[in-house]
């Protein structure tokens, strides 16, 4: 069996802008701590929901840097490396490890939409030069392809590659590549409303935007789980999935941000092209978090 990168929920974070879109430093080292005082169990840093596209090369790999060491080694700290260029993946994750990335979280290649086959020679040139673990992340809806089951058994027999992000909805499919790779792959739920069903085919965790403002719920959801209290994790689930679905409202991540701001958390503004969220939304939103016991 391979090695864990950890097992529970991950806080795929926000990265916090200064209002003139620069990042603010100081307010990421911040919340680092504050969400492993919350009780996250890892920390994904500069993927969708910190805004990956829109940082530059060097303000991505400063990003990590502030946050590994803010995070001084006491949970995982995986990064964004994920590209539609192989080679340029290389590098980042480089990059990454020098700064203190414990792990690589890697989106499937976007806009070009490898084959299955590209796939699998996409991420194992990848994963045969580089030396930290890879989680893989499966988002059609954004990258215009999905990894299919039998790809991720064929993935799985790298040593490197050892868990999947799995973000496309479908648990058929999910059940399908447990069952191919068995101990071989990890899956992480990577929609926060399917944590419950996806750890009941299997799943060790969740890789989760609502943590960003919950940090332990979700660790709590997952740890009751796996202590044998389902039905508690279940109504915690239920309970939340207003909350959850509001944030996902817009495109991710506008409305985490937008939530963060909201409660007083200085978050920042996102850079274009994301926009603000339209009036009616933010009402929404705002009745979701005083629902759920946040206070605005």
């Amino acid at each position: 069996m391979k090695k864990q990168i950890f097992k529970g929920a991950a806080t795929a974070l926000i990265t916090p802008m200064n209002e003139d879109g620069s990042v603010n430093f100081k307010r990421l080292e911040t919340l680092v701590d504050e969400q492993i005082t919350g009780g996250i169990d890892a920390l994904v840093i500069c993927g969708t929901t910190g805004e990956k596209s829109t940082l530059r090369y060097d303000e991505h790999v400063k990003v990590i840097e502030v946050a590994a060491k803010a995070a001084a080694g006491r949970v995982p700290i995986i990064a964004g490396t994920g590209s539609n260029d192989t080679v340029y993946s290389v590098e980042l994750c480089d990059d990454a490890e020098s700064v203190g990335a414990d792990a690589f979280l890697m989106v499937t290649p976007y806009y070009n939409k490898a084959s299955q086959a590209g796939l699998v020679a996409h991420y194992n040139y990848i994963a045969d030069r580089v030396n930290k673990p890879i989680i893989l992340y499966n988002v059609p809806s954004r990258t215009g392809v999905a990894i299919k089951p039998e790809t991720y058994k064929e993935l799985s027999k790298h040593p490197n590659i050892v868990a999947t992000k799995e973000a496309n909805g479908d648990l058929s499919s999910v059940a399908q590549t447990k069952y191919l790779c068995g101990d071989d792959l990890d899956i992480y739920s990577g929609n926060d409303d399917q944590t419950v069903p996806m750890l009941s085919l299997g799943g060790i965790g969740v890789i989760s935007v609502i943590s960003n403002i919950l940090p332990d719920v979700m660790h709590n959801i997952c740890a009751d789980y796996f202590s044998g209290n389902t039905e508690k994790a279940k109504n915690e689930q239920i309970k939340y999935i207003g909350l959850m679905n509001a944030l996902f409202s817009d495109v991710n991540p506008v409305p985490i941000k937008t939530a963060m701001n909201l409660l007083g958390m200085g978050a920042g503004p996102f850079r274009q092209p994301m926009y603000p969220m339209d009036e009616r939304s933010v009402e929404n939103l705002k009745a979701k978090l005083i629902e759920c016991g946040l206070k605005i």
